[in-house]
């Protein structure tokens, strides 16, 4: 996680800048549901990305075997 926040120039006051307008746009109590709203579209997403990637795999498999 440190090499993702170096990569992108953001530092520790940043951080503490970001998390503190998000407090104060949505209050404590919406952050938990909108994280939680975040990580089930981001499993959906993969989810779907996989079956694509496994109909694509099967495709390449059937046309080698013809």
């Amino acid at each position: 996680m440190e090499k993702i926040l170096l990569f992108l120039g953001m530092g520790p006051q940043e951080l503490f800048l970001i998390v503190l307008v998000l407090l104060l746009l949505f209050g404590a109590k919406k952050i938990p549901e909108l994280a939680r709203g975040m990580g089930r579209g981001i499993r959906e997403f993969k989810d779907a990305t996989k079956e694509i990637k496994d109909e694509v795999n099967k495709g390449l498999e059937e046309s080698k075997n013809s």
